[in-house]
């Protein structure tokens, strides 16, 4: 399945509908249904057994949900009022468009707030909270708008896949529909320990799906594949660089949820090294992601996470390299394979 394809899939948090489906019949169609599974909280697992019964059991993870909005009520001249789901910063969403409810049945909207000419001076030095944003999809009143998007209707970006400049992409949803685009091509690859590859949900509010899929497989090692901050565009320092995009897969010792595993950390950076992927070390403790609820889950787990550095997360329109979506592909491959 191409990149592309999985970008322009609907699935918020909670609501992975779409994504799920796509990515189950993709691995039904690689591995059989005998080796598939979809569980209660709504990951999909796939299981490939390895060449070694001796060898770690590793669990791959990436997560099917994006961020995006979700309908909670409306104003009685037809606005719907939303709420995040995922950390979305409000600054990025004035006038944005988006797309309300998923597939045909969606409908066209733009995220509003009061006329700047209105707003006082308090208000125009910051900015306006989700509370005092809207969505306006030309409904006359309340009862129209409710009628149309109903209060939990799922609200997605309207972001096409674009390639663009040398090698990159743009596009909403790369974290982490790339490391789900890697995951899958994972299935072919021919590991030497058993190994669980989950494509998880609600990652973008706890990471609640890894944690009941990695207490369910109790994994010896788990592997985050993830998109992840760059902020190397402007007049940034290098010094003060998260990672950058172009410079390959960037491999985290440490975040708000976890710390690799010191020996699996230094293992990832030597195989980069003699395998000449691109690689580079993730120079900030910030964020958190799966590893957190991978490592803590039932008798623990040895982590790591490699990932995509991705500008403008968590907005309607994140740019990545195509070469550093390679790289976390073949470094993560020759983990497995041994």
């Amino acid at each position: 399945m191409e990149l592309k394809t999985l970008c322009e899939l609907q699935g918020v948090s909670g609501r992975e509908e779409p994504v799920r489906k796509a990515i189950y019949d993709e691995c039904v169609n690689v591995l059989g249904k005998e080796r598939v599974w979809i569980d209660k909280m709504g990951n999909v697992i796939a299981q490939k057994e390895g060449r070694d019964p001796s060898a770690p059991h590793v669990m791959l993870s990436a997560h099917m949900d994006e961020v995006g909005l979700m309908v909670i009520s409306a104003t009685d001249d037809g606005l719907l009022r939303v709420r995040n789901l995922g950390g979305i910063d409000p600054r990025v969403l004035i006038s944005k468009r988006v797309k309300v409810g998923y597939g045909e049945a969606g409908l066209d909207g733009v995220i509003g707030a009061m006329a700047i000419h209105l707003q006082n001076a308090e208000d125009r030095k910051a900015a306006l909270p989700i509370d005092q944003l809207y969505v306006d999809i030309g409904a006359k009143d309340k009862d129209e708008a409710l009628r149309s998007a109903p209060a939990g209707t799922p609200i997605t970006f309207a972001t096409s896949f674009t390639s663009f400049g040398d090698g990159l992409y743009l596009a909403r949803a790369l974290d982490d529909r790339v490391g789900v685009y890697n995951l899958l091509r994972l299935l072919t690859a021919d590991p030497i320990g058993k190994t669980s590859v989950v494509f998880t949900c609600q990652e973008e509010v706890g990471c609640r799906g890894a944690q009941g899929a990695a207490y369910r497989l109790m994994p010896d090692v788990g592997i985050a594949l993830e998109g992840t901050t760059a902020n190397d565009a402007g007049d940034v320092p290098e010094s003060e660089r998260v990672c950058t995009v172009g410079q390959g897969v960037a491999i985290s010792f440490m975040d708000h949820a976890s710390i690799a595993h010191p020996e699996l950390f230094k293992e990832m950076l030597a195989l980069a090294k003699v395998r000449d992927i691109p690689h580079q070390v993730k120079m900030s403790v910030s964020g958190g992601n799966e590893a957190g609820a991978m490592q803590r889950s039932g008798a623990g787990a040895k982590t790591c996470v490699l990932s995509v550095p991705c500008r403008y997360i968590h907005s309607p329109s994140t740019v990545c390299s195509a070469a550093d979506v390679e790289a976390q592909y073949e470094l993560a491959k020759a983990y497995v394979e041994g």
